[in-house]
Formats: structure tokens, sequence, C-alpha cells
């Protein structure tokens, strides 16, 4: 007897298929504290460690890859977008000091390619174990007719424990802190949007070559770099100097400035050094098809910084020496102070809240 569900563009057998073909990097995330196996309705995370609190504050962060999902479907490449999913929502949990513990993925697509799905799945499965937190459920859901064939979307939720006195964030920021960039690896999962625009104002396609990318390397390729992961490392250092970091901001949706001023007092304000850093050249090669100075993207790109660490005066040198021996190339862009001033030309809080200010100043470097 046919299948009406099949006949209405829904294949279940190709679901099925697909959950098979991922079990194995979603079970390697896995750690005594996930019950059950793969294929729950629900999943289950033990947290009796949570008795060992003082007072533990549960942090939570959702988030998707945005449009960077197209340039992955236009050239057929799959197996990075789940770390850049990662990095977008464990990357959040961090910066107040959290561990994450465990997180959830959510798939939407016009047709169930079995091993398109299994690739997504395996990017996010080694982001999770590079970050670890482990992967205990998630959802692929078709969409015929909604979405195209080869059309998918991302999601994805994290959940992560801080104690609460080592909670991280602009309560602990004072006068004389030092502000530590921390470098990214690309476009990580912002501005792709703005991205598309271009190259299709120009006329590039996603498998055209550039010679600023390299021999042998693709526009699609280049722009596909993954979003750097923070979250060990970072946890390693707060572990390893305990108050040497005040707060963190994570560099995504908004770009620099506004980041920056989330994690600040109000009452605050710094001014960031361009001639601190100079932009990789993936930015550089866009603002220039673009016609656009580079210095004009910074509310849209993070230009070359992925984090920023704000740390007490005392601790920047050892912090920095622990970032770079920890593979994250860091440097100083300013100094956080309450001075009275003019604050006109800051970007002042972000997204909802009442923060620092912040504008950046000078030239980039190079």
């Amino acid at each position: 007897m046919p299948n009406p569900y099949a006949a209405a563009g829904v294949d279940t057998a190709a679901g099925d298929l697909a959950v098979e073909l991922m079990k194995s990097a979603v079970s390697a995330t896995h750690n005594a504290s996930v019950l059950g196996g793969v294929g729950g309705f629900a999943g289950l995370y033990d947290v009796s460690f949570l008795r060992s609190y003082e007072r533990p504050l549960l942090a939570t962060s959702t988030d998707g890859v945005g449009t960077k999902v197209a340039i992955a479907q236009a050239i057929d490449k799959h197996d990075t977008i789940g770390q850049d999913l990662v990095g977008m929502v464990v990357d959040d949990i961090v910066v107040v000091g959290a561990k994450p513990l465990f997180m959830t993925d959510y798939i939407a697509c016009g047709r169930v390619v079995p091993e398109r799905i299994a690739d997504i799945v395996a990017g996010i499965a080694r982001g999770c174990s590079a970050t670890g937190t482990a992967l205990v459920g998630g959802e692929t859901a078709e969409h015929p007719g909604l979405l195209g064939p080869d059309d998918y979307d991302v999601a994805g939720a994290a959940t992560g424990v801080v104690e609460a006195d080592r909670q991280l964030g602009a309560h602990l920021v004072e006068d004389g802190d030092v502000v530590v960039a921390i470098e990214s690896s690309g476009l990580h999962s912002n501005g792709y949007s703005l991205v598309r625009h271009i190259l299709s104002g120009k006329g590039v396609g996603y498998t055209d070559q550039l010679p600023e990318f390299g021999a042998g390397v693709s526009v699609g390729e280049a722009l596909l770099e993954p979003t750097r992961l923070y979250t060990s490392p970072l946890l390693s250092l707060l572990e390893a100097r305990p108050g040497a970091v005040h707060s963190l901001s994570h560099v995504t949706g908004g770009g620099i400035a506004a980041n920056l001023a989330r994690v600040l007092p109000v009452g605050t304000w710094v001014e960031v050094d361009r001639s601190t850093w100079t932009p990789p050249t993936v930015f550089r090669v866009l603002a220039s098809m673009a016609g656009t100075p580079v210095e004009e993207t910074e509310g849209t790109w993070n230009l070359g910084i992925g984090m920023f660490a704000v740390v007490g005066a005392s601790s920047a040198s050892s912090v920095l020496e622990d970032l770079r021996a920890a593979g994250l190339p860091a440097w100083t862009v300013g100094t956080v102070s309450t001075a009275a001033r003019d604050l006109a030309g800051f970007e002042q809080g972000a997204k909802g809240v009442d923060g620092g200010a912040v504008r950046l100043v000078g030239s980039y470097a190079g």
C-alpha cells in the first residue's frame, strides 16, 4: 500500500537512515552524565554533581548559523557548518564563565538526504567534543513545499553551569581594566547576507577562485572557514587564573563596538585601537569589492576579533601568555576608563543592554 506521507514529499525511511549514519558521531560526545542512547523523545542528563555547587546558575543559549548555510548548499559542502553552530551557541555560554553541559540541534530541510544530514551532524558532534559538550538530542524535520529540495537551516540550544560567585560580567569590570582581543578564524557566522550581496553584485561565483585566497581555494571554501571555538581554552584560563578575567564578549552579530559595550558597566568607556591589528584578507577583499572602507563594516563583521576578554591590569600579561600558549593569538586593544568625557560617536550598550561606551579609533595596521 502506498505511503501517503511519502506522496506528500516526506521520506521517513531517509530520516531513519540519517539517524543511523549520525549515531556514532553523536555517541562520541556522550559522557557518564548522559542517560540513554540516540533516538529518545528527550535527552536525559544526570546533574547530581550540582550538589557540590554552593549556588549553581544554569546558563542557556540558542542560535543558528544564518545565511552561511546558503554557501554550504551552493558548493555542496556540509561538514563544517555544524562547527559553526556549536561556536555560535556554546561560545555564548562561556561568556558568563559557565561550563557547557549539553546541546540539542534542529535541522529543517526540504528533503532528507541522509549523507548530507550526517555530515552536518558530524560537524556538530566534532564541535561538541572540542568544547566538552554532550550532544543529547536533536530533530531533523522535512518541509517539502516550504523549503527547496536542497535547502536546509540549522539551529541549536545548549545549557551550561557556573558557580554564582564565579559568574563573569560587567559587574566585575573596573577602571583601568585591560581589553584583550582574541583572534577570529575569519567571518565566523555573521554578516553573510552582506557577503552574498557583494559577491552577487560583482558577479563572483562560489566556485570561482581569487588569488588573494590562495591557489586551489574557491571563494566558497574560503567563506566556509569554520568558526573558531573558544570554550575549552577559556575555561582552562578561568580555572588557572581565578579572578583575572572580569568579562568576556563574543563578537557576533552587531560587530565589534556593540558587542564589547554589552559587557562593560554603565559609566565606563573604551577606545579600541585599530592600529593593533590588521583585518584578515577575507575582510579586506570583500570591502574592496564593495568599494567600501573596511572601517564601515565594523558593525557587521568581526574583522579578525572573535572574542574580547576584559581583564585586571595586573593580570593582562599572564592572560595574554596563556591564550597564546593555548593557540589563540591575542593582543591588547584598549583600556577601560571611567573618566568624564564627551561620548559622542561611541556605541553605548546594545541589544537591550545598558552597557558601557565603545568606539574604534586610529587606522588599521598594514
